[in-house]
């Protein structure tokens, strides 16, 4: 299964246009898995103000993928839900309308609106300590590879389903009980 993932993730940075290739490997890799996310997650209906509202990746502070995430979503759905990248810069702390919030590790003072979001959001962080303060998945370089680490008991508290193919690659599972 890890390699599934694996493949398909180098399919997808084969695909990319040159512009995207600008940005450093590891932001590649980490755009792929964000896009891969939708499809292993399940979000309440609550989550969207319609059926065909658009899935929105909001990007908190400062856009470490210098449009490799726009390119890769571009013309893909989450169920009826058209994918976009909206940066979230200056301020703008209104998440609501954002069912997964990327926030990158030079923007650690956002992260603490963590447990003030409503359910339906998916946390995605690069900090040491993002899921101890509530987020639900957090990037992890482990031997110049990306991996990442889930807290299933906030994901639970935000009404998200994560699908077990999404969590058996996971380098860690927290889910209240141990690993």
């Amino acid at each position: 299964m890890k390699r599934g993932l694996g493949i398909l993730a180098f399919c997808w940075l084969a695909a990319w246009p040159a512009r995207a290739a600008e940005v450093s490997p590891e932001y590649q890799v980490k755009a792929a898995f964000l896009l891969n996310f939708t499809r292993f997650i399940e979000w309440p209906r609550s989550a969207f103000s319609s059926p065909n509202a658009p899935f929105r990746i909001c990007i908190a502070g400062r856009d470490p993928f210098g449009g490799a995430l726009t390119a890769i979503i571009g013309g893909e759905r989450v169920n009826s839900h058209p994918l976009m990248v909206e940066k979230l810069e200056g301020g703008q702390v209104s998440f609501s309308h954002c069912p997964m919030i990327f926030f990158p590790r030079s923007e650690n003072n956002e992260a603490a609106l963590i447990p003030r979001l409503g359910r339906g959001v998916l946390t995605v962080g690069e900090t040491e300590d993002f899921l101890r303060i509530g987020g639900i998945i957090r990037f992890v370089l482990e031997n110049n590879r990306v991996r990442f680490d889930v807290n299933q008991t906030a994901a639970r508290r935000a009404g998200l389903l994560i699908s077990s193919r999404l969590l058996k690659i996971a380098r860690y599972v927290e889910s209240g009980g141990g690993q």
